[in-house]
């Protein structure tokens, strides 16, 4: 296993992470404690260091599951987990994957960091990231300052957000990449869906001239070949990364999933066009790479080095070696960097309905 460092930090994360929201809440099967808890302690034997929670994740189950996980391992831990949403008082009325109401007052803030703490027996949170913000908490001064106070009294150390919880939510991350510099940004992004992302990373190189800029006015992004150092100090972790199992390469036109199961709110095009657009990969692969399908696209994603850690979906131990292996895997060429580039452009050769996303998606000229 591979690990990068932070920018302007001394947290050392490694390549391949553990999110721990698919055997905490039972959006991707049933886990049982002891086996949650085994898959931990394999990634943890595997060299992942990075262990990533919410803690609306089984109303606080994910953070209690790393306590109990590794209960004597905690300076060889990277733990991030996320807060923002009010599962203390809605917890239980939460249906499926609907969202609960928010709350990002600096008091819940600083309540919510200390209950973090209790459940993870522990007396600091390594990346603390505000849980699918919206615009008001962009701009949000007295936010960002009790951040930063937490941070001066070490209850985290570096801190940033998630942007969420569906694809989307552009200059949400955007704006905040250029107006708040966060130490961490975490989001959707992988070979087949590469926007917004591509543009989120993008605002990492330069400074945008004023407010009311566009993306328009950011650098052209090439990823894994930018030829300009970023200038702004924001370390991404990806999720999603494998397209909620497509690029892992084991669907066909036959699978279903449970109705319990977040894949089963795709619709079904999702998975007839996602089987054709994974044919197009196909040269990412096989013996002359030693690659296979998801440790490509692990790979494709660390190509970029503002990439810090991937966090794929992981529910079985088969899988969550053929991952952690991704780490050492042969990197992509620049020949199959720009071959990938170019299916994108022309979305595989596979027409569709244009993607839908949630949040701001364009920017509202101001008024004179």
């Amino acid at each position: 296993m591979k690990y990068r460092v932070l920018r302007k930090t001394n947290v050392k994360v490694s390549e391949v992470g553990f999110g721990m929201w698919t055997v905490s809440t039972g959006w991707w099967g049933k886990f049982t404690e002891g086996e949650a808890i085994a898959l931990m302690h394999k990634a943890f034997d595997l060299g992942m260091n990075l262990f990533d929670a919410a803690d609306t994740y089984g109303n606080g189950l994910s953070e209690e599951l790393i306590a109990k996980a590794f209960p004597k391992e905690r300076d060889e831990l990277v733990i991030a987990t996320k807060v923002g949403y009010d599962f203390y008082n809605f917890g239980e009325v939460r249906k499926g994957q609907r969202e609960i109401p928010q709350d990002f007052s600096p008091a819940f803030i600083r309540t919510a960091v200390d209950k973090a703490l209790q459940r993870l027996k522990t007396d600091r949170i390594d990346i603390l990231q505000l849980h699918n913000i919206r615009n008001q908490q962009v701009e949000n001064d007295d936010l960002w300052e009790t951040l930063h106070k937490l941070q001066d009294e070490g209850k985290i150390l570096v801190s940033g957000i998630a942007l969420g919880p569906a694809i989307g939510w552009m200059y949400e991350g955007v704006d905040v990449i250029q107006r708040r510099n966060p130490g961490v940004v975490q989001h959707i992004y992988n070979m087949l869906e590469q926007f917004p992302g591509n543009a989120l990373h993008a605002a990492t190189y330069a400074k945008l001239p004023n407010p009311d800029s566009t993306i328009d006015d950011l650098p052209e992004f090439k990823h894994g070949q930018m030829e300009i150092e970023p200038q702004l100090d924001t370390n991404f972790l990806i999720r999603v990364t494998h397209s909620s199992g497509m690029l892992e390469g084991k669907y066909t036109e036959d699978t279903v999933f449970p109705p319990e199961d977040h894949r089963s709110h795709r619709p079904r095009s999702w998975l007839i066009n996602g089987i054709k657009k994974i044919k197009t990969l196909e040269f990412l692969t096989g013996n002359e790479t030693g690659r296979t399908l998801g440790q490509a696209a692990l790979l494709w994603l660390l190509a970029e080095p503002t990439v810090s850690s991937c966090l794929p979906n992981i529910y079985n131990e088969e899988q969550l070696v053929e991952f952690a292996k991704a780490s050492d895997g042969k990197p992509l060429t620049k020949e199959e960097l720009d071959h990938v580039a170019d299916l994108f452009e022309k979305n595989f050769h596979v027409e569709e309905e244009p993607g839908k996303y949630k949040g701001t998606m364009e920017r509202v000229a101001a008024v004179n």
